[in-house]
Parts: C-alpha cells; sequence; structure tokens
C-alpha cells in the first residue's frame, strides 16, 4: 500500500470511527506529581503518521509551537525526519491501546491486526486490546521497555518517577509470583511493562519512537531532585520560549529516552 493511500484510508476512517468525546487530556496528578505525557515520534512521512493516530481517535490540538495528537491519557508528537528503525530491537519494543471497537476501526481504516498488534507508519509496534467499557474511541495502557535486567529497570523507575511496583501474570491484568510474572510499574495514566530481553536491546533515540514523556508538577524541583541524586539530565530544565512549558530530557540507564514536561497540555 503506497503512502498516499494509506492517509486517504485513514483520513476517511477519522470519519466513518466516530471517536467519543476526549474528557481528559492527561490523567491526575498523584502524589509524585509525574504522569503519562507523550509518545515522540520520528516519521519519514508525517502526514501518514498523524492519520494512524487520528485515525484511532486523535484529535489534532495546538499549545504555541508545539503541535500535538491528543488521545485519551497521552498526546501523540510527529515531527518529519528520517528513524533508523522501528522499535523491534529498541528498549520500547511497543506501546498498547485500548480500542473501544478494535473490528470496526481496524476495518474502517483498512489495517490489520496480527496477534493483536498493528504495524503503524514507520515500523511503530501498536498492541490493541479490546474493551468495549470505554467511553473514549481508544485509551493509552501500557509501554513496554525491552532490558536485560526488568527488576533493575523497575526499580529504578520507582525510585526516580515514584511509579508504583507490581508483578503481573504476561498478558493479564491480574497479579503474578516473581518466577513466572513480569515486572512493571504504574503512574497514573500508564503501565510500564520490563520485559526481559536476552542482549541488550538498542536505545530509542534516532528511532521512529525517539522518545517517551512524562508530564511532571513543579518541573524545575523535580530536575533539580534528580541531579543531586546523581542523574545526568542530557538537557536542563528549560522553559520554551514565549510559553508556560518546560522541558527537560534524560536516558535511563538502558537507553529510553525520556522527555519531562510542565503544561504540555494547551491551556483550557
Amino acid at each position: 500500500m503506497t503512502i498516499r493511500v494509506f492517509v486517504v484510508l485513514v483520513s476517511l476512517a477519522a470519519s466513518m470511527y466516530v471517536a467519543a468525546p476526549i474528557r481528559a487530556q492527561l490523567a491526575p496528578h498523584g502524589p509524585s506529581g509525574v504522569v503519562m505525557g507523550h509518545l515522540h515520534l520520528t516519521a519519514a512521512d508525517a502526514a501518514a503518521s498523524r492519520a494512524f493516530w487520528t485515525s484511532l481517535g486523535g484529535i489534532a490540538v495546538q499549545n504555541g509551537s508545539l503541535q500535538l495528537i491528543q488521545l485519551a491519557g497521552t498526546f501523540v508528537m510527529v515531527r518529519q525526519g528520517q528513524p533508523t528503525a522501528g522499535t523491534a530491537g529498541s528498549t520500547v519494543d511497543h506501546v498498547t491501546f485500548r480500542v473501544r471497537d478494535p473490528g470496526a476501526w481496524a476495518k474502517s481504516a483498512g489495517i490489520a491486526i496480527e496477534n493483536g498488534t498493528v504495524a503503524a507508519p514507520d515500523g511503530i509496534a501498536v498492541r490493541v486490546v479490546g474493551d468495549n467499557s470505554l467511553t473514549t474511541s481508544s485509551r493509552i495502557e501500557s509501554i513496554s521497555i525491552s532490558t536485560v535486567s526488568p527488576d533493575e529497570a523497575q526499580a529504578w523507575y520507582v525510585k526516580q518517577f515514584g511509579a508504583a511496583p507490581a508483578i503481573v501474570d504476561s498478558g493479564v491484568l491480574g497479579r503474578g509470583s516473581r518466577a513466572t510474572g513480569v515486572a512493571v510499574a504504574d503512574l497514573p495514566g500508564v503501565r510500564l511493562e520490563f520485559v526481559r530481553a536476552a542482549t541488550a536491546p538498542a536505545p530509542t533515540k534516532g528511532r521512529s519512537l525517539d522518545h517517551i514523556g512524562f508530564e511532571v508538577k513543579s518541573l524545575e524541583e523535580f530536575c533539580k531532585k534528580l541531579e543531586a541524586a546523581g542523574i545526568k539530565l542530557d538537557r536542563p530544565y528549560t522553559r520554551l520560549p514565549n510559553s508556560t512549558t518546560a522541558i527537560a530530557f534524560l536516558t535511563d540507564p538502558w537507553g529510553t529516552y525520556i522527555e519531562l514536561t510542565e503544561n504540555l497540555a494547551p491551556p483550557k
């Protein structure tokens, strides 16, 4: 399927697969002040990428100079560029979205769901879980982080971001045992799943899913705490010009590039 045909199909899907209104931009802040923020993509064809996420129920919104696609629980940001590779083989192996009616969405968008997974533009693996209880057409569920040290990765995200640790049975939401389960860490709006890899995966930076983003309350103070704890920031706390939005960047010890934001959502 050509890029042009794909864009036409998913653009039609946006009108055929009617999305329920998105009632909340991001999850409310919990005790740590850190919630799911966004997925930042590098796309060989930005229009095709935006069309895919729009077909999932995304809505284009603007915050100053920032172009965002708003989905329930997260934003998606797309920049034009040539990614080095897709998600396979990187520390972020795939992302999971709950979809109210996966069959209707896939049919209207002309998209194939194979073994519960969709290949989004530029090789981004999106796992799809049906959930007819959703009040929106879709909602982000989890980010799968592939690492040779899942327990250590879980502990790092718990310590640095205040995520809640748990062990779950693979493929289900119930709790499992340390021997058979998957280590996870829950933040408001997203579950981080740490999946064991046989060899160290490649870093995310430069790939189609370049980095994940967390929204942080009082970001400047949060960055000071990270630095005091010995965390090196790739980009220090910076307030964007003529904006209330602030950003900072870091990389986790296993290669996942992370952006921290404050006031990413458009003003109400």
